[in-house]
């Protein structure tokens, strides 16, 4: 498959997000918001793409510091530390994987199996930046584990709960592409009768799992997709 990569302008401008940004709980050390899609989760470098979670939070007066981010297209669940010591403590559990996080997707065609994973290596591929690609000499070690939420025999897609044990970028969506099951609305991987398939990503990060940056006591929250 040729890539479906749709080359933006440059400078690219992000269009406005209308939407607001949810924010679920917060305390003196962390803040967890619900990103809607089509906003940064940091400022870009051109001055016009400074609308982003980081900003947003900065205007509420959070004092932010970003630990991990979503993609522009993606919605849903994201901790931001209020400290840099408390973004620390985060950053170390992402780092050695004792966040847990699940995403739903809806990916295209009719998923046969109920569940099992995607064990395929990622590095970014640099004649198509920022897309990433497959690579078994050189690629990162990446796992997502995937299992069927239900099936639409009509539209012929499948809804899915996404699991990535590792956290590389765009890791969701080249290994659903590379099983032969791109992602709704991805503008990167998917061809172009899937991509318009929906006016967005059909891609959202649902429940997220880590311990509280300085009790250590573990905190779970959850934000239902909306599609």
């Amino acid at each position: 498959m040729g890539t479906p990569f749709r080359l933006q302008p440059r400078p690219y401008i992000v269009p406005p997000c209308a939407a607001e940004l949810e924010v679920l709980a917060t305390d003196t050390h962390y803040v967890v918001v619900n990103k809607p899609p089509g906003l940064l989760s940091v400022p870009g470098r051109d001055p016009r793409n400074r609308d982003s979670v980081y900003a947003r939070l900065l205007e509420q007066g959070l004092d932010p510091v970003i630990v991990h981010r979503l993609d522009l297209e993606t919605s849903g669940l994201m901790v931001v530390g209020r400290t840099p010591l408390a973004a620390s403590r985060l950053g170390w559990q992402f780092q050695h994987r004792k966040v847990k996080k699940r995403y739903i997707a809806i990916v295209d065609g009719l998923v046969e199996a109920d569940h099992g994973e995607v064990d395929l290596p990622l590095i970014v591929d640099w004649d198509n930046r920022p897309l990433q690609k497959i690579c078994h000499d050189t690629g990162k070690a990446s796992l997502t584990r995937w299992a069927v939420l239900g099936r639409d025999a009509g539209k012929a897609q499948t809804r899915l709960s996404l699991e990535p044990v590792t956290g590389r970028s765009h890791q969701l969506r080249v290994h659903m592409m590379a099983i032969g099951h791109p992602i709704i609305g991805c503008q990167l991987y998917a061809p172009d009768a899937i991509c318009e398939a929906s006016p967005r990503l059909l891609l959202h990060a649902e429940q997220l799992c880590f311990a509280h940056p300085a009790t250590e006591s573990q905190l779970a929250f959850e934000a239902p997709a909306t599609f």
